[in-house]
């Protein structure tokens, strides 16, 4: 016989399965704006909050004006990129904390400085940690650092 108890429990587990799912979604849709909408910076609002702070090797962007800042010094440095993540580690913060959430995952890119010289990129590799929060909106990063383990090619402040 189910129970009201049994009930709740269910409803909770099925919560924080569609929390992971919404999470994902997020970081998928990310990596998947930075190759295909990277002459537009409208995309920002449906992955990041405003308030956003990024941390890479080679400096920090705060807010949608900073992340604008720093789409517009990759699109003219890079004619192309190829961006993948995966291998997420999910952590919902349980309690009074459960509109938060953090993200461990691994993130390869290839840019491609000129599109007539596909063979001629700058490549890296490392890992990532986000912070999340759940907006009226949905699930939004608010906090992003990149861990760089590796690169290859001439990087973005050679070519300026």
């Amino acid at each position: 016989m189910t129970t009201s108890d049994d009930i709740d429990l269910l409803h909770t587990r099925i919560q924080r399965l569609a929390d992971r799912v919404e999470v994902t979604e997020v970081c998928d849709r990310y990596v998947t704006h930075l190759d295909r909408s990277r002459h537009e910076d409208t995309w920002f609002g449906s992955v990041f909050t405003e308030d956003v702070h990024l941390a890479f090797p080679f400096g920090e962007y705060k807010g949608f004006e900073g992340l604008a800042s720093f789409q517009e010094m990759t699109r003219t440095t890079f004619e192309r990129t190829y961006h993948l993540a995966g291998n997420y580690e999910v952590e919902l913060y349980p309690g009074e904390d459960r509109n938060r959430a953090r993200v461990r995952a691994h993130l390869m890119a290839v840019h491609v400085r000129r599109r007539e010289e596909p063979g001629e990129h700058f490549d890296i590799g490392g890992h990532y940690e986000a912070d999340f929060v759940r907006t009226g909106a949905g699930w939004r990063i608010r906090g992003f650092a990149f861990d760089l383990v590796w690169n290859t090619g001439q990087g973005p402040a050679a070519g300026h």
